[in-house]
């Protein structure tokens, strides 16, 4: 059914108009009063409203009219076909005095079909633009869930999108996680006694959640945390406020539960609305349980980084307390070895070798720890000097030349000639090289060699296995390679890396037999990056192992740029 307007002060029109709408599909009334025509539209709001062009003033009641309702479609009854500007702009469409009956009705049955047909397309045109700024809404309050690992920012924009989407008089978000805390975000002013009942409100929702089972925290109202925050303070919420729609969610975290939130409105939520809701309230999950999991891991950090501080002043202490006793031994033993408190038959003397050795061996173990605090605490002292590495290597190969022998191997050194100097700590270097030529003498077969190598390689040309290729694309320029290669009892692939960790031991029955404090290689490493340098190691299992360090010869600068790049 359409509603009829007819303004005209023409009586034979009226009863000529109302005897044609007359048993029809119309609701059909009429005015002729100047003052009462804006009073009928507003309180019948006409779908129609046909002006006649006889009626006084009817330009300006026109204009008048267009300007105060947007839902009433215009018809004009013309006496001709000429009709002015000013009159036409305004009008939907037009009648004329000789116009039939079934013309009139069919004129007004498709202005009416028109009018509905552009209404459900503003209706429509409305939904779709809701719906598109509920679809941004949701995409920027997901890149806002996507940007964050605080728990705190991440409720904040859960609320800041509901908001957005739904505009909200009230959210009540209960958070559980490390203490039970309510949060609010009310358009008005909570008083004190509404606040009570807003409290006991969200613990009873918050036990039904769990129906039989204990929740996971038992809340106190009265201890209840609550933090407020209120848009327009100036006005105040009343317990009318719980006869407002509402629509409830928990916030789960996998298997875990975290909180849950409840929302009121005056207005009615659509399905639109519950699906915005639930959708924004299952979207906040995911970077919360990130969140969650970011933080143990920060926690486990630091107490991670506080074992490990105090592992090494534990390491610190107790090396430099077993130095003093070990020293006082070493040098009773030299005493007694050199016969000066008495002769030593050979059983004794025997006894006596072996001793000197263990402590010997043991005073290595805890230099090595000494090394390790320092390195560690950032407290090794470097001494750089322009060098050449076959200082180095002569050093070494003439101070274990013997202990090779000894054991039935063959220690070789196979140079390049004329390697350009760098700049390094020729006692670290000697260190390094030290402990690579001596695990080969431990994990090396008697009669076998072990061969020590030199060149010159650019960093490009360098060749390690994938696990160190890291290691390796940090290098750029020059660099002199140095390489012990034995035919020992050889390392796995998958524990190439692992040898170059603290305190590792590769299982085989050998590596059991020879013992060690596993830090050789570690120290090893960690000499090398103060040189700027890079360590690693190629290995096939009993078929021998070649370690492999370089340093750079672009290197060579100042102590005091040295210096710098240390700290």
């Amino acid at each position: 059914m359409g509603k009829i307007l007819f303004i005209s002060n023409r009586l034979e029109k009226i009863q000529h108009y109302a005897k044609i709408f007359d048993k029809k599909p119309y609701e059909f009334f009429t005015s002729s009063d100047e003052g009462a025509i804006f009073e009928i539209t507003e309180i019948n709001n006409p779908d129609i409203i046909i002006f006649d062009h006889a009626f006084v003033n009817v330009k300006q009641i026109i204009k008048k009219l267009k300007s105060v309702t947007t839902s009433s479609s215009f018809v004009f009854l013309t006496q001709n076909t000429v009709i002015e500007n000013d009159i036409i702009k305004y009008i939907n469409a037009f009648l004329t005095e000789e116009m039939s009956d079934e013309l009139v009705l069919s004129t007004i049955a498709v202005n009416l079909k028109t009018k509905n047909m552009l209404e459900r397309l503003s209706d429509t045109n409305k939904n779709l633009a809701d719906s598109l700024y509920r679809l941004n809404v949701l995409y920027s309050t997901s890149s806002q869930f996507a940007g964050s690992l605080d728990k705190g920012k991440l409720i904040n924009y859960m609320v800041e999108g509901l908001d957005k989407s739904l505009s909200f008089d009230l959210t009540c978000t209960l958070c559980t996680e490390d203490e039970p805390v309510l949060i609010l975000n009310s358009l008005y002013e909570i008083s004190d006694e509404l606040l009570s009942a807003i409290k006991l409100r969200t613990v009873l929702n918050y036990k039904s959640l769990f129906e039989d089972k204990n929740p996971p925290f038992e809340i106190d109202i009265e201890n209840l945390k609550v933090i407020k925050t209120v848009k327009y303070p100036a006005n105040r919420f009343t317990f009318t406020i719980f006869q407002y729609d509402n629509m409830f969610a928990p916030i789960s975290l996998g298997d875990n539960f975290f909180g849950c939130i409840e929302i009121f409105k005056e207005a009615p939520f659509t399905s639109d609305d519950a699906t915005c809701f639930q959708t924004i309230a299952q979207q906040v999950s995911l970077p919360l349980k990130s969140a969650t999991l970011y933080q143990e891991i920060m926690e486990t950090n630091l107490k991670l980084e506080k074992l490990e501080r105090l592992k090494s002043e534990f390491i610190s202490i107790v090396s430099h307390e077993l130095r003093t006793p070990l020293t006082a031994i070493k040098n009773s033993l030299d005493i007694i070895s050199s016969e000066r408190c008495g002769t030593i038959n050979e059983s004794g003397q025997k006894f006596l070798s072996m001793a000197q050795r263990n402590v010997q061996r043991l005073a290595g173990i805890i230099n090595d720890l000494l090394d390790l605090s320092k390195i560690e605490a950032g407290k090794m002292e470097y001494h750089f000097t322009n060098m050449n590495i076959h200082s180095v290597i002569d050093y070494v190969k003439s101070t274990l030349f013997g202990v090779a022998k000894e054991k039935g191997l063959n220690l070789i050194a196979e140079e390049t000639l004329n390697l350009p100097e760098i700049y390094a700590d020729a006692q670290r270097l000697e260190q390094v090289l030290t402990n690579l030529v001596s695990n080969a003498i431990k994990f090396t077969p008697e009669g076998k060699n072990i061969i020590i190598r030199s060149h010159l390689a650019k960093a490009e040309q360098l060749n390690a296995p994938d696990c160190f290729k890291d290691d390796l694309k940090k290098l750029n320029g020059e660099y002199i390679v140095v390489c012990v290669e034995d035919e020992g009892i050889g390392i796995a692939e998958k524990d190439l890396l692992r040898a170059f960790d603290k305190f590792a031991q590769i299982e085989n029955s050998l590596s059991r037999k020879v013992g060690g404090s596993g830090l050789g290689l570690p120290i090893a490493k960690q000499l090398l990056e103060a040189h700027s340098g890079a360590i690693w190691c190629d290995s096939e299992l009993n078929k021998g192992s070649k370690f492999y360090f370089a340093l750079p010869v672009n290197a060579v600068t100042s102590n005091l740029e040295k210096s710098l790049i240390l700290n």
